[in-house]
């Protein structure tokens, strides 16, 4: 087994042992009576979805970039659905939705695997952005033509743009580094939904003033507790990347915040939509996008800074 896989495997395991320890703990408090129901619900339900998703991102780590680039594939086709269904679209946007689904989702993927930089990281911002809309206008155009257009192109930008840069890592060129690069995928998941977790939990016991009102629950507190945590655990995994131990606290810095100005991004269209969840693909917690908002938003920045001073 290679130095990557060594350091993955413990990586895995550490994630997985915290999990272990999160269950217990939930079944304790069941037994002692200590916490409300309802919030020992949303507890466990949490801890259920979290054992879900660390074993299938494990499983496609270890199995390889193909594998990995499959899972966040259908992560970007389950994302696109649940935010195209929140969108206004009428029978002239169905060339833009069927060439969404089945060419431009494909088709970076496709490029991300052959690691065609200069065309992934333009593809979409580019080509799918000015392709779309003549798709569209040659069915007519219609009422809010400008407005639903945007809805596409924002979905794909944060759907399969953004989400395909999480798998993208594998193919920076680091040098000595690049046959552990997986491990950069792990990092970035790792600071970023441990930083929301905090987060969370900050937030009910400390928060006192939301971030935005109206839109989340999110306090300040909340927030600046979860950007302390996310640097020490990035600092506390430098072993895994080429950063450093500073210049890895400060990219988990940077990923989280720019994660959660992501997830609060979500939230507002959330809001504006009426609905609670983007999805329910996920039981108790919703659908993709509600669980990897953060990341989503946070891999097109991570990759780009990584690609810049360490490639």
């Amino acid at each position: 087994m290679s130095a990557g896989a060594d350091d993955l495997t413990l990586i895995i395991g550490g994630v997985l042992g915290l999990l272990l320890l999160a269950t217990l703990i939930g079944e304790a408090l069941r037994m002692r009576g200590v916490a409300s129901r309802q919030t020992l619900d949303i507890y466990i339900t949490r801890v259920n979805s979290w054992w879900v998703m660390a074993v299938t991102l494990s499983v496609a780590l270890l199995l390889g970039k193909v594998v990995t680039l499959m899972l966040f594939a259908f992560c970007s086709f389950a994302a696109l659905r649940e935010f195209m269904t929140l969108t206004h679209k009428t029978r002239a946007d169905h060339w833009a939705l069927v060439a969404s689904f089945y060419v431009v989702l494909p088709v970076q993927y496709v490029l991300v695997w052959w690691g065609q930089e200069g065309l992934f990281t333009s593809f979409i911002p580019v080509y799918a952005f000015l392709l779309l809309p003549i798709l569209s206008m040659m069915r007519g155009a219609g009422a809010s033509f400008l407005a639903r257009i945007s809805e596409t192109q924002w979905a794909l930008m944060i759907c399969v743009f953004c989400a395909s840069h999480v798998p993208a890592l594998l193919v920076i060129d680091l040098g000595e580094y690049s046959a552990r690069s997986v491990l950069l995928i792990a990092f970035l998941v790792l600071v970023v939904q441990l930083g929301d977790l905090m987060v969370y939990f900050a937030g009910r016991r400390i928060g006192r003033h939301r971030v935005a009102p109206s839109i989340s629950p999110k306090s300040w507190e909340g927030v600046a507790c979860g950007a302390v945590f996310a640097a020490l655990i990035g600092a506390s995994v430098a072993w895994i990347t080429p950063f450093g131990t500073a210049g890895a606290a400060l990219m988990a810095l940077i990923s989280f915040l720019i994660g959660t100005g992501g997830a609060l991004v979500l939230d507002a269209i959330k809001k504006d939509r009426g609905v609670t969840n983007w999805g329910h693909i996920i039981p108790g917690q919703g659908g993709i996008v509600d669980q990897l908002d953060s990341v989503f938003f946070a891999a097109p920045v991570f990759f780009y800074v990584t690609r810049f001073f360490w490639a």
